[in-house]
């Protein structure tokens, strides 16, 4: 066996056990720790009625989740990426992430409320779609990343919309969200994404609608 071959093998095994790692980290509460302080701290928070944070809790569990599947498609895309500019866009990206992930999580429980029982389920499936779309090349993949940043700021912009209008802190956490996504697709574009067939943007905003009514109460 080559010295090349055993440097590739070890690459790829590393590179599994980091996936793994991860998805550790994603998956158990408590487990991921922002690298910037959460813009809810700096905003001051107003009483909510039971039915009012019942409301916001459940929209901050779709984004909990969503994050959830951004952070497996992220890491999908990066283990089959081809190229290691590609490879290093998604792994900066996913290093974002995990600041909402980590911001989500805790206004959860400001909330009394907890993160959805199905994440495993959406990160293996998520993880999947991601590690197809590296497979099939890293335009389509750029491409996927550029089209689910854009449908994740338009539910975004909705889950603005439909907050109660006391909830403040819940509001801040989204729109700096906002901000990041449009920043990562733009990239992802820049980056030599290309746009994908309507049946493929069309299917993404069916799983999308799916998990948003499974995770919103459970």
């Amino acid at each position: 066996m080559s010295a090349s071959h055993n440097r590739n093998h070890d690459s790829l095994a590393d590179r599994l056990i980091l996936q793994l790692d991860q998805a550790l980290h994603t998956l158990v509460p408590g487990s991921s720790h922002a690298q910037r302080t959460s813009p809810a701290v700096k905003t001051e928070g107003s009483e909510l009625s039971d039915t009012e944070r019942q409301l916001a809790a459940g929209l901050m569990r779709i984004n909990h989740t969503g994050e959830v599947c951004a952070q497996a498609l992220y890491q999908g895309q990066s283990l089959t990426a081809r190229l290691p500019d590609v490879r290093d866009t998604m792994n900066h990206a996913a290093v974002e992430e995990v600041d909402h992930l980590a911001w989500c999580e805790t206004r959860l429980k400001e909330l009394d409320s907890r993160p959805s029982v199905l994440n495993p389920a959406f990160y293996a499936l998520s993880f999947g779609l991601g590690a197809l779309a590296g497979a099939i090349g890293d335009k389509w993949s750029l491409g996927f990343v550029g089209e689910t940043e854009k449908q994740v700021c338009e539910h975004l912009e909705e889950h603005l919309t439909q907050l109660p209008a006391q909830d403040h802190k819940s509001r801040a956490v989204i729109q700096q969200m906002i901000v990041d996504e449009k920043k990562h697709g733009d990239s992802a574009m820049a980056a030599g994404g290309a746009e994908l067939p309507l049946p493929i943007t069309a299917g993404m905003k069916l799983m999308a609608g799916v998990m948003k009514t499974l995770t919103k109460r459970v």
